[in-house]
């Protein structure tokens, strides 16, 4: 029978200058992905990826078409070698790529919805720190209490969101400068390890970013989303994605809901786990931080996950 693999698409964050270079010189059909992105996008992914300063590439309106092409060039590169998802997730951003990997939209398509994303929050991310100037609202990575009770904590402050239900050990809030500082002063009372301000644009995964989700709700009015044709799963709902409709409506409820990570790598572990058949884990996208994740699981110990951001790591594959 053969080897299935899922495949974990990384989110905002992930950036760093030269990803993915290696992999273009080692593999011609990555290269072809950045050329065309640049295409499409009308901005030079090259330059962007390998020459842009750590500072302008880590905007929103710069990283997200980083991301996204660097991750589908890295799925370009894993299909000349024969890999292709049977499953696929994104964290956050990261729900971009995997939608192209289940064919739900296409490489052009998702390429002009991401730079439209990312131009959206850059501008809203912008005007929540000019409205707020001195006191803007973030995000506090809680570390060292389960997610439920930092959700439990974070339901009873105003202006306070559980924003990324990361692993059993972290778990990101947004909201605002006031929310933030009493979550942070319950959660060390509550026997939090740390709990760290995190050095974000804006307070994403919120309901203070409905600004962001209107106008980007508006923004994909044109595109059609198709059914996935491998299993797909969601970060609003931490489930199975069945049609195509569903996927554009929590591409938008994305922007203001939490990322259910830990609920989408229970469902991936139990589908594997169902299936019966030899599967590999793969972080297809720049930096590791999803393998790390998966690797605090209970079954990320028995089937550890691959991060698959060099040209060296795919020639051992």
């Amino acid at each position: 029978m053969a080897k299935k693999y899922a495949f974990l698409f990384p989110g905002q964050g992930a950036q760093a200058q030269g990803m993915i270079k290696d992999i273009c010189e080692a593999y011609p059909e990555a290269q072809k992905v950045v050329d065309e992105a640049s295409k499409i996008a009308g901005k030079d992914v090259a330059k962007l990826l390998w020459d842009t300063p750590q500072e302008e590439l880590n905007r929103s309106d710069n990283s997200q078409l980083a991301i996204t092409t660097a991750s589908i060039a890295i799925m370009a590169a894993l299909k000349t070698k024969g890999i292709e998802p049977s499953a696929a997730m994104g964290f956050s951003l990261g729900e971009f790529p995997a939608l192209y990997a289940a064919g739900i939209l296409s490489f052009e398509d998702v390429i002009k919805i991401v730079c439209q994303r990312g131009s959206i929050m850059q501008t809203v991310c912008e005007q929540i720190a000019e409205e707020n100037a001195g006191n803007a609202p973030g995000m506090s990575a809680v570390l060292g209490l389960p997610p439920e009770k930092v959700e439990e904590i974070a339901a009873g402050i105003d202006g306070a969101y559980a924003a990324n239900l990361n692993s059993v050990k972290q778990t990101v809030v947004a909201g605002t400068a006031d929310g933030l500082a009493k979550v942070e002063e319950a959660a060390k009372a509550c026997g939090a390890r740390r709990v760290v301000r995190l050095a974000v644009a804006g307070p994403f995964h919120s309901p203070l970013m409905q600004r962001a989700a209107d106008n980007f709700k508006v923004a994909l009015e044109p595109f059609t989303f198709t059914d996935p044709k491998i299993t797909l799963f969601s970060n609003v709902t931490g489930k199975k994605v069945t049609e195509g409709a569903h996927a554009k409506a929590s591409a938008v409820d994305h922007l203001t809901n939490p990322v259910r990570w830990t609920d989408e790598e229970k469902v991936l572990a139990d589908l594997i786990k169902e299936d019966g058949s030899e599967w590999a884990v793969l972080e297809v996208g720049p930096g590791k931080v999803l393998s790390g994740l998966w690797g605090q699981t209970e079954f990320g110990a028995t089937l550890p996950a691959v991060a698959v951001n060099t040209a060296e790591v795919l020639a051992s594959l």
